[in-house]
């Protein structure tokens, strides 16, 4: 399984990825991987996660390898924890496209979370289309979205992107968990 991270000033989500990472850790061989090989960059970290990044830190596999050098062909699921920086630096990632679009290709599994619902926008086909065109997804709602302080510099909403891309985006209550599974995106 790979774990796709960001290298973006707003970072990754501590407490979500210190949930992904455990939950497939223990049915998965992990790789970590982020732009150029860069350190992960962990936004949220508080007394109660902040042990468990510490340790994480000290371990091998802490070191993510390169994004660039990432051959789907190697991985049977791709994981994208909730990365707030998704909109700005996964969004329009070449490098992830050609991933997603050999996960989209083979069927194999792809699960975002939150802001990391925003990487699988950079997935277009030839014709320019949108990979998950005609799937269902969810994420950050725009009503969410809008109570940023950052709304207004915000590069992509990804419920508007979703929807002009030909795709149906559900959402809940605004911060509640909600799961949209559609063939193999979860």
């Amino acid at each position: 399984c790979f774990l796709k991270l960001l290298d973006s000033l707003s970072g990754v989500s501590a407490q979500s990825f210190l949930h992904c990472f455990t939950l497939t850790s223990s049915a998965f061989n992990l790789q970590v991987a982020t732009p150029g090989g860069k350190p992960i960059d962990f936004v949220d970290v508080n007394e109660s996660n902040m042990r468990w990044i510490q340790d994480f830190r000290m371990k091998s596999y802490a070191n993510p390898a390169k994004l660039e050098s990432i051959d789907g062909a190697r991985y049977h699921a791709l994981l994208i924890p909730n990365c707030p920086g998704a909109m700005t630096d996964l969004a329009n990632s070449g490098y992830l496209a050609k991933i997603l679009q050999h996960f989209s290709t083979e069927n194999k599994p792809i699960c975002a979370v939150g802001h990391g619902v925003a990487a699988l926008c950079c997935a277009t086909n030839e014709d320019k289309s949108w990979v998950f065109q005609g799937y269902s997804l969810t994420g950050p709602s725009v009503y969410e979205l809008v109570r940023q302080p950052n709304f207004a510099s915000l590069s992509i909403i990804v419920e508007d992107f979703v929807k002009d891309s030909g795709a149906t985006f559900s959402a809940s209550s605004p911060d509640a968990v909600h799961v949209v599974l559609d063939r193999h995106l979860v």
